[in-house]
């Protein structure tokens, strides 16, 4: 299974037939002869990392954590929604206060002090501390989290200026390139390990939204969430997120998000606005064997666009409905997760080629990249009174709003934007991300219907939702 609380990374190099160099920058050519011989100096066998490691080492940190969550004596089992929705919930019933801590690591990417981490290592963080490698420790607060990207930007509580690192170029790297992983696993203290790079553009992790990472040999450990992965120039290429593993120990499949994903959230950040995507304006779906044998294309890539919003960029960009793009600024795309990723990762207000596969024909077009509209306007309601949806926030759906909760940019209606805890609604276990459709038979179109339907008192609520694709109706006690 999947981890998301992050690792590190321990790797073991092997460079065979390699002579020479007394680091990585100046590794010598091998042996005219390709013949296997006895190391003769000193040379011939030292390789370090250890110029790379002084460089970095002072801008990655350790991020510690804690929240009061309160416990009851109830089994543990109350913990799933589908029982508390019987029993009710045992923290609106009190218990006893305790607090909680966790452990992740942090990347230095600004003098001022900005920290990119994940988003899961401060989730619900009521206290957030930093700590460097030589021993100092400092107050942080946090300045922006994502959830679809699982990253976030901490700003730490104390004057600079603060050792920083700078990103690199994550789409320049290859297969098989070297990497250096640093953080804090199992809090023994910072550690630094190696490895390479052992595929990218890994799509089918389901670890966040923006499913698209690079992957690694590195052994990745908890208390590695949020830590650097390097290059041999010290730059940052990616943040370490999470690991494949069976056991819950490294199976040297490690992942994490690419820097030019990361750069962008922290560059919202440091703005002070809120974190905006482009806006493409078409469904998309997977090119299928099938689909692709069906469009006589010799292999099954791209994606495939399905309705196209009448005023959105892609129908101005002259896309059409049965069109597969495969490419974004010349970067091939083979599935949805990477379209979404190769189009979030443009700027908005500029432009971007795409190459689209229309009847046969390969041809460019050119896409305008604006941030989604909010049409209709949000109308945000907190719902109360005695209904089940009391306790809940609900938003009219727009391409904004969808995008934020990542639904279909298409999609419309009301849709319930929060919850909050200890309340009926939280009870029921509605979630963000869930559509209302109907109530008793009545369909639902804009929040302010919604709002005077839930104003009734009834005895029966009959309650149809879509989640996650998936239609859903039941029948609530009023």
């Amino acid at each position: 299974m999947f981890r998301p609380k992050l690792r590190t990374v321990v790797l073991l190099v092997a460079i065979a037939g390699l002579a020479g160099g007394a680091t990585i920058g100046s590794i010598a050519q091998t042996r005219t002869n390709n013949a296997k011989v006895v190391p003769e100096t000193q040379a011939d066998v030292t390789l370090s990392f250890a110029p790379i490691v002084k460089q970095v080492a002072p801008s990655v940190v350790n991020v510690y954590t804690s929240r009061v969550v309160r416990r009851s004596n109830y089994p543990p089992f109350f913990d799933d929604p589908f029982f508390r929705r019987f029993f009710g919930d045992p923290g609106a019933r009190g218990g006893r206060g305790q607090v909680q801590n966790s452990l992740g690591s942090g990347v230095i990417v600004d003098p001022t002090g900005l920290v990119v981490t994940n988003a899961h290592v401060i989730e619900g963080a009521d206290e957030i501390k930093v700590a460097f490698a030589d021993r100092r420790e400092f107050e942080a607060e946090m300045v922006l989290a994502d959830e679809s990207t699982d990253l976030a930007v901490l700003r730490i509580k104390a004057k600079g200026p603060f050792p920083a690192l700078e990103f690199d170029d994550s789409d320049a790297l290859e297969v098989g390139d070297i990497v250096l992983a640093i953080g804090n696993p199992f809090g023994v203290g910072q550690t630094v390990t190696s490895g390479i790079v052992s595929a990218l553009s890994r799509t089918q992790v389901g670890i966040s939204d923006y499913g698209f990472f690079i992957q690694t040999d590195a052994a990745i450990n908890p208390g590695n969430s949020g830590g650097a992965l390097v290059d041999v120039r010290g730059r940052v290429v990616g943040i370490n997120s999470a690991i494949y593993s069976r056991s819950g120990g490294s199976h040297g499949i490690g992942f994490a998000v690419p820097s030019n994903m990361a750069r962008l959230v922290v560059a919202s950040a440091k703005s002070g606005g809120e974190l905006k995507r482009p806006w493409l304006g078409a469904s998309v779906q997977e090119v299928t064997p099938d689909i692709a044998e069906s469009l006589d294309m010799s292999r099954p890539v791209g994606v495939l666009v399905g309705k196209l919003h009448p005023r959105g960029p892609a129908a101005r960009a002259g896309l059409r409905t049965g069109d597969v793009i495969i490419s974004i600024a010349g970067r091939e795309v083979f599935d949805p997760n990477a379209f979404r990723y190769r189009l979030a990762t443009r700027e908005i207000g500029s432009e971007t080629e795409i190459a689209v596969i229309r009847r046969g024909r390969t041809q460019t077009m050119t896409l305008g990249l604006v941030a989604p509209p909010e049409d209709p306007p949000r109308d945000l309601r907190d719902l109360e009174g005695p209904s089940p949806f009391s306790g809940a926030r609900v938003a009219n759906l727009s391409p904004a709003v969808a995008d934020e909760l990542s639904l279909d940019t298409e999609a419309t209606g009301v849709v319930v934007v929060a919850v909050r805890r200890s309340t009926v609604a939280h009870s029921v276990g509605f979630r963000p991300g869930d559509t209302v459709v109907e109530i008793n038979g009545e369909v639902i179109d804009t929040t302010a219907e919604l709002h005077e339907i839930v104003s009734d008192r009834r005895r029966a609520w009959e309650v149809t939702i879509i989640r996650d694709g998936r239609r859903i109706t039941s029948v609530l006690s009023g």
